[in-house]
């Protein structure tokens, strides 16, 4: 056996800790987490089942922890996880995985196999069987910082088109603000009006506040594929830029897994507290209103609803702010099926929208976003979340629906009462 594959399973090895062992002796197999993933739901293909997902984890648990593995062992029956299993579950763990958590939630026994999917994919890592686009996507971060290739000037080209338009003067590198803001790539190319509404909401607000030449990206792909030195490096870029200008908070964007990695996961992978606070920005906007720093002018009466992002929403809680803001500037604003902490990923979450291979799946179980859309009643989405927001329009695409996708925070600077104090 290779030396990486070696590595692959000590790292495995590693992770079957306590709790780890207790999650797989507790499965009763009752099947509720294959009703739960939308792969499974779309496809009814049963090797989509969470819990499968996990075999090749298992297949070592049950080797070395279980009684049964020992004398398999002693009779000379070969229950090693070998190569093989490497190669047969990668796309499984992923391709068909958005590390979304709703299979967590519905586990009668509390298993959370998304915690277990994301740690299981450290090993693979280790392995070598990972996607090309992702591997891509973190190398790209790792010597440029951005897993777009977007580089400083890319950023300053953009602000500096911001500015332009609004008048306003974006500060960057400014010691001593109260707040830090990062942005995805995703914003910074596609979606610039994010980072015109953060200025001009800043600015009505009176917030201090500004960006890092040394640290702007929020992308982690090193927690998308199971790089947990890749994770820590990016996520140790950002803390370093945040504590040199000596800010107080640091504002997670409107990315899913952005905000869980330097909010939830970040302090684990440095191996210390920062000495600041992290807040995304829906949040931040939600405290602003309540503190009456930003008021609204009139409503928007298109009916619209809301897609909650699942790293935010399920795996961050952050479900009132939302809702909270989008009553302010929204009369027609209507919950779907299964909203809050249970409504169904996009499909993109995970680094699936990274991993090309994926994305003929990916659309495939988009047709559960779409039903939901549809049983919605209404044509216009706002979401939360860049990377959702692009996967959601190409889905939408590919069904042919004329349904429109807006950010929340641009809904809310569109319905910003000026002078507010």
């Amino acid at each position: 056996m290779s030396d990486r594959i070696e590595q692959a399973r000590a790292e495995l090895r590693s992770q079957i800790d306590a709790k780890v062992s207790s999650y797989f002796s507790s499965c009763i197999h009752c099947g509720l987490c294959a009703e739960a993933c939308h792969f499974h739901v779309e496809t009814g293909d049963p090797r989509y089942t969470p819990i499968y997902k996990l075999e090749p984890m298992r297949k070592l648990w049950r080797s070395e922890h279980t009684l049964s593995g020992r004398f398999s062992k002693l009779l000379g029956r070969s229950t090693e996880l070998s190569e093989q299993d490497f190669a047969d579950w990668e796309e499984l763990v992923y391709d068909s995985c958005n590390l979304c958590g709703r299979c967590s939630m519905v586990c009668p026994v509390g298993i959370d196999i998304a915690y277990m999917l994301r740690k299981q994919r450290e090993a693979f890592n280790l392995s070598g069987y990972t996607p090309e686009g992702m591997r891509n996507a973190l190398q790209r971060t790792l010597t440029t910082g951005s897993p777009m290739g977007v580089t400083l000037k890319t950023l300053q080209a953009t602000l500096a088109h911001v500015e332009k338009a609004s008048g306003l003067t974006i500060p960057i590198d400014r010691q001593g603000a109260d707040f830090m803001a990062l942005f995805s790539s995703m914003e910074v190319v596609n979606f610039p009006e994010y980072i015109a509404s953060v200025a001009r909401i800043f600015d009505t607000a009176g917030v201090s506040w500004t960006i890092s030449s040394e640290a702007f990206e929020a992308t982690n792909a090193g927690i998308q594929i199971g790089s947990r030195e890749g994770a820590k490096e990016i996520v140790s870029r950002a803390v370093n830029a945040a504590e040199k200008l000596g800010v107080n908070y640091l504002i997670s964007p409107e990315c899913g897994h952005a905000y869980t990695a330097i909010r939830w996961e970040g302090p684990n992978l440095i191996g210390r507290r920062y000495r600041f606070e992290v807040i995304h920005i829906l949040e931040l906007l939600d405290q602003l209103m309540r503190e009456g720093r930003i008021r609204f002018n009139g409503k928007s009466d298109t009916p619209m609803t809301l897609h909650d992002p699942c790293q935010i929403v399920r795996r961050g809680g952050v479900i009132k702010a939302p809702r909270n803001l989008l009553h302010q500037v929204a009369s027609g604003f209507v919950e779907t099926t299964d909203h809050g902490s249970m409504n169904w990923c996009c499909g993109g979450g995970g680094g699936v929208s990274a991993n090309e291979r994926a994305e003929a799946l990916r659309l495939k179980v988009f047709g559960r976003k779409k039903k939901q859309f549809e049983e919605s009643g209404v044509d216009t989405v706002v979401t939360a979340c860049a990377n959702c927001r692009i996967v959601l329009e190409e889905g939408l695409e590919h069904y042919e629906m004329d349904t429109e996708v807006i950010g929340l925070t641009e809904l809310v600077a569109e319905y910003l009462e000026q002078g507010a104090d």
